[in-house]
């Protein structure tokens, strides 16, 4: 029976490898510099239909008026003002809230970086700020975190409590990955998108920050089946060493495995030929993820460990 992970003490915390709840309460500052509503400034990547990011708050029907001086003349409902002679307009009231749901990846796979930060501090760190982001919009936000033990979810809520409750599970999902974690079955993608297709979705938007190490095809299908009736923003965490392997590896004699494979990687022509390889998979997670924005004109993002992923991503997101 495997020991159970001790989680750090705050003060022992390197950051580099993990997030605590207080640094995740600190980014709400760091909120600030971006927004997932319309109304983002012109030329970001995310100014697409209509320069906005996602369909945002809708808006009701309230009524069929007289048209009155000033009113927007995109409004005549032509039918009825041909039906009477007089000109009439629809008015609508503006939805007051929609509902966010934030998915972050703390699986055993993001516990992993090549330079600064591991891909599960990033994606923590990603996940609180849209949180933050979304509670000053005046939304809801729920959270659907992937630990390597289990699936947790919550209901959107418009509360700041409710938020720090689910930072609170975001950091604990993290401080309990180590080297010898590994994943129970219950986490797998599938299971991940099964539970968020239970929650039978409409006019959400979903955030989903991962590696996408295990999404498959028949995976990409679904989120496309949810996208007809959503807004979903992939956003992928990666690492440079994930991607290419240097030249000079073989020089090194590494031994690289899974937990279950190994590989002795003690020639240029095994390195060069698992690095065509990772190269050859990572562009077509890239492209599957492209196409899946691309049905509702949103950008691919893409973040690293390099460590600058907060200001990467107020950047992609139209920040300042």
């Amino acid at each position: 029976m495997a020991k159970p992970t001790l989680a750090p003490k705050p003060e022992e915390i390197d950051h580099r490898l993990y997030c605590d709840y207080a640094r995740l309460v600190r980014l709400q500052a760091q909120a600030e510099s971006f927004s997932l509503l319309p109304h983002l400034k012109a030329g970001s990547v995310l100014s697409g239909r209509h320069n906005s990011l996602f369909r945002g708050r809708g808006l009701n029907f309230e009524e069929l008026r007289h048209y009155q001086l000033g009113d927007d003349i995109r409004n005549l409902d032509w039918k009825v003002t041909m039906r009477t002679g007089k000109p009439h307009v629809r008015s609508y009231t503006e939805e007051k809230d929609r509902n966010v749901i934030v998915c972050v990846d703390q699986r055993s796979a993001m516990f992993f970086a090549s330079t600064e930060v591991m891909k599960s501090v990033v994606a923590a760190e990603v996940a609180a700020m849209c949180g933050w982001r979304v509670l000053k919009d005046g939304d809801r936000v729920g959270f659907v975190i992937a630990s390597h033990q289990a699936l947790f979810h919550s209901k959107p809520q418009r509360s700041q409590n409710d938020l720090l409750t689910q930072l609170k599970h975001l950091s604990r999902a993290n401080q309990s990955l180590s080297v010898d974690s590994v994943n129970s079955e219950k986490v797998t993608f599938s299971r991940w998108v099964e539970l968020i297709k239970r929650m039978k979705l409409k006019q959400s938007t979903l955030i989903f920050i991962s590696d996408w190490s295990d999404c498959e095809e028949q995976h990409l299908d679904h989120l496309k089946q949810l996208q007809q009736h959503n807004d979903i923003l992939a956003v992928m965490v990666s690492d440079p060493l994930e991607q290419t392997l240097p030249d000079d590896l073989a020089t090194s004699k590494w031994v690289v495995g899974d937990g279950q494979y190994q590989l002795n990687l003690d020639s240029k022509a095994k390195v060069q030929a698992a690095s065509a390889k990772l190269e050859a998979k990572t562009d077509v997670q890239r492209q599957s993820l492209a196409q899946l924005m691309a049905i509702k004109h949103l950008p691919y993002i893409e973040l690293d460990t390099t460590g600058q992923h907060v200001k990467e991503f107020q950047k992609l997101v139209g920040g300042r």
